[in-house]
């Protein structure tokens, strides 16, 4: 998987141009075809075969290229939202007994650091840090930094919007999706999720300006997806509708809500009844 990629120097090279070699390595891993998944797979089983030979002398003699190996397979696993390719912890703890040990410490594991970029204070949705990673020299490797910090950003939406957080996800796993099946290149999907970032951005002016609290909100959001709804109803009323919902189930939710069958039943009749009485559609589909 390396063939044409010069890694050598790494071995006697310093730790920061360490660094800038495993990460020219790691975009060249992500430019081969399902690059990621079979160099994850090929070092797991490298791995788990070195950390059984150790500590016989022949298995020390390819030690420095195990531990290069390991930190590249180190950076795209941290890119991986699913976990996909994870080192069982009995590998990890041979294989840390003889790597180099200033590429495992969490310094380094950062997924800024990673990326050949500076961790931001700021927020990952402004327009200097987007610039940031759109500028890049690795194409690749921002494809996967603005992957996953989109992921979870989206992610930890979903406690407090569900339905917006969805349709953010689609637009997400589409983008993605374009790119694996070649319909758009790595430099087009970065414009498309920094667009999708811009839109998030967008997205979180919206309850202030709408003068309701981000629980109100997304009651609105979730009221507002029905198409008919939105085709029938005045976006004022179904704002004012968001409002006396939430405020009815805040009203009417006990803590035991989620477990108890009877309040939920109540609820449900509540939040309909309501529904009704602004002439919601297709109420009994809700």
């Amino acid at each position: 998987m390396f063939h044409g990629f010069e890694y050598k120097h790494y071995f006697t090279a310093g730790t920061s141009t360490k660094l800038s070699i495993i990460l020219s390595a790691e975009e060249h891993i992500l430019s081969l075809e399902k690059g990621k998944k079979r160099y994850i797979d090929e070092v797991t089983a490298l791995s788990r075969a070195f950390a059984i030979a150790i500590p016989h002398e022949e298995a020390m003699t390819v030690k420095d290229e195990v531990s290069f190996y390991q930190a590249v397979k180190a950076r795209l696993v941290k890119f991986d939202s699913t976990g996909t390719g994870k080192t069982d912890e009995e590998i990890e703890t041979a294989i840390k007994q003889v790597i180099d040990q200033a590429l495992v410490t969490e310094q380094v594991i950062d997924i800024f650091d990673a990326a050949g970029i500076k961790k931001p204070d700021i927020s990952i949705l402004s327009e200097e840090f987007l610039l940031e990673v759109q500028n890049m020299e690795h194409k690749n490797i921002a494809l996967e930094v603005l992957k996953k910090l989109l992921n979870d950003e989206i992610k930890a939406r979903m406690k407090k919007n569900l339905v917006q957080s969805r349709t953010l996800m689609e637009m997400l796993e589409n983008s993605i999706k374009k790119y694996h099946n070649k319909a758009i290149t790595a430099v087009e999907v970065i414009e498309e999720l920094i667009q999708l970032s811009k839109e998030i951005k967008q997205i979180d002016k919206e309850p202030s300006e709408m003068g309701l609290s981000e629980y109100e909100y997304s009651f609105y959001t979730a009221i507002a997806d029905n198409k008919s709804a939105r085709e029938l109803m005045q976006k004022e009323t179904l704002r004012e509708l968001a409002i006396v919902l939430y405020q009815k189930v805040k009203d009417n939710a006990s803590i035991d809500w989620t477990i108890k069958e009877s309040v939920r039943a109540k609820l449900k009749v509540t939040v309909k009844r309501t529904l009704r009485q602004y002439g919601y559609p297709q109420i009994c589909k809700q």
